[in-house]
């Protein structure tokens, strides 16, 4: 083995180390309660390590750590489809898909729109607009490559994603305790799996409201996830004819296509005809999860805290605009799906 794929193994070891503690700091009571899972967590300790020893690590090991952001991160979201299934869809009804396209549809327009009124870059509009429009931070990581955007853009996404993505989850179960929203039960699963941000805060929002809201806001949730490989095959093509309108001189960067994103539907496909056994699956899903932890460290790694401060408040006011969005737009398109279907 020559000393080039040792360091690069060294790095993608050294972003495993920190994965590891990340999956241990999401058993504490207290990442529990407040629904942080390992990839949230990944990140902030990442983006810690990237800000203070950062200049500590041997340059020969960043190949490792961009490899776990960029390839590792590829596979991940493939194996993800081992968390869904085609008959979750048949479970909520034809309401359920509709309403979770006009929220992502509306969700994402919104976003672009806002975000050029307020002068934001495009590439961090569209990230921060699809994290809040499908699945959060998984979103975000499956549009990464796509664009293939600065790391720093793809850790202030996840950032407003996860802040707004917590705070529904505690506010969810006020608003349904308040009665503030005149929703029935099952409207609540709809409306909660159609509007917050990530699969984990969806299920504590959920679990706060009692079991028979978190299934059906679990099943819709995961419905908004099979929609992130559509979602960007729709953006690597409005992508590559951009670049060709702008003509050669301005179309020199590489277009991705998202290949993993045929291989994330293939998965769910396989899933769908239930041949692996549960326990296969599961190891399978816990092991994503790992992957997933993996590349939101890396992530983390290549931020710095300085790029926060370029960026300023623009993207987390555009953040807020959409969370705002969701609630109020996401009830209005809950009650109208559910009134006709």
């Amino acid at each position: 083995m020559t000393d080039k794929k040792l360091h690069v193994i060294n790095g993608i070891l050294f972003v495993a180390l920190f994965s590891g503690s990340a999956f241990y700091i999401s058993e504490t009571k207290l990442m529990q309660y407040l629904s942080f899972s390992p990839l949230i967590i990944g990140i902030i300790l990442g983006m810690i390590y990237a800000n203070t020893l950062r200049r500590h690590l041997p340059e020969e090991w960043v190949p490792g750590i961009i490899f776990c952001s960029k390839k590792l991160l590829r596979l991940a979201i493939v194996l993800y489809g081992f968390k869904l299934t085609f008959q979750n869809v048949e479970q909520v009804g034809i309401e359920a898909i509709l309403t979770d396209l006009a929220v992502i549809i509306g969700t994402i327009v919104l976003g672009m729109s806002v975000g050029k009124l307020l002068g934001i870059d495009g590439e961090l509009s569209l990230l921060t607009a699809t994290g809040s429009a499908i699945c959060g931070a998984a979103a975000v990581l499956g549009v990464e490559p796509v664009l293939n955007n600065n790391p720093y853009k793809t850790a202030v996404a996840v950032s407003t994603v996860v802040l707004f993505g917590t705070t529904a989850m505690f506010l969810y179960p006020v608003l349904y305790r308040m009665g503030f929203l005149d929703l029935t039960p099952s409207q609540w699963g709809i409306y909660t799996g159609a509007t917050v941000h990530e699969v984990a805060h969806v299920v504590g929002a959920g679990n706060a409201m009692g079991t028979g809201i978190v299934s059906t806001a679990i099943i819709v949730k995961m419905i908004r996830v099979i929609f992130l490989a559509p979602v960007l095959l729709v953006y690597a093509v409005m992508i590559s004819r951009r670049h060709r309108k702008n003509g050669p001189t301005v179309g020199k960067k590489k277009i991705t296509v998202p290949w993993f994103a045929f291989g994330f539907i293939a998965v769910i496909i396989f899933n769908s005809f239930d041949l692996l056994p549960g326990v296969v699956v599961s190891d399978i899903s816990y092991c994503d999860t790992f992957l997933l932890t993996m590349a939101m460290t890396a992530l983390g790694m290549e931020t710095d805290f300085n790029k926060f401060k370029q960026a300023g408040v623009k993207p987390f006011l555009l953040a807020l605009i959409l969370f705002v969005w969701l609630i109020f737009g996401g009830y209005f398109l809950t009650k109208l799906g559910t009134r006709f279907f």
